[in-house]
């Protein structure tokens, strides 16, 4: 096993962020660090706000741009686009972030993978789809098979290492895929593209 992940912890309420610290430090995987030498952040919140919005915005924009893995009490309706829209790699509620839940989103952050519990995958299939901006939309660009194959294994849960082993692609190639899908379309991130494919009857 290599180092521990270095993870920050950033709550309001100092019995949350006490809990959260807790709670990772019985992953021998990960360690609790000083912000400044975190490669992920743990946001604990209890609603998902403009203030926690602009707080998920900031913390991605530090100079060493740590991922971002939110954990919120509770999350209304269109707070999963604006969380991934903000910049956050994970998203949890905080009733179910137990431990291994939690460290299965910091380790997914810290390697640029994207997590949503199903649940909160479905909210976010269930959101109005925004318009695409210069692009007439999924007609226009249909997928190739290749891009279609990974996307399944993307809504699927799995992660980058997963998908390249199942698919003998290597990481690199799984990561470019997805990449592609999103800049082609102007998507904001692995999730978002899936919830496209998806209502798109693509997947």
């Amino acid at each position: 096993m290599g180092a521990p992940v270095p993870v920050s912890v950033v709550a309001l309420d100092p019995v949350l962020e006490a809990g959260i610290r807790a709670t990772l430090l019985v992953r021998p995987e990960l360690t609790v660090c000083e912000p400044a030498d975190a490669r992920v952040a743990v946001l604990t919140v209890d609603r998902l706000g403009p203030a926690e919005l602009d707080t998920v915005r900031a913390t991605r924009t530090q100079p060493h741009r740590p991922a971002v893995v939110l954990v919120a009490g509770a999350l209304a309706s269109g707070d999963v686009l604006h969380a991934l829209a903000a910049g956050a790699r994970g998203l949890l509620l905080r009733r179910e972030a137990d431990a291994s839940r939690l460290a299965h989103a910091v380790l997914a952050a810290a390697r640029d993978d994207c997590t949503l519990p199903p649940g909160l995958l479905e909210e976010l299939l269930d959101q109005p789809e925004a318009p695409v901006r210069g692009s007439g939309g999924w007609s226009e660009g249909m997928l190739s098979e290749r891009e279609r194959s990974v996307l399944r294994l993307v809504a699927d849960g799995h992660e980058t290492a997963e998908i390249a082993q199942r698919l003998a692609y290597s990481p690199r190639t799984v990561t470019t895929v997805v990449h592609d899908i999103t800049q082609r379309f102007r998507l904001r991130n692995r999730a978002h593209a899936v919830a496209y494919a998806l209502r798109a009857g693509l997947l």
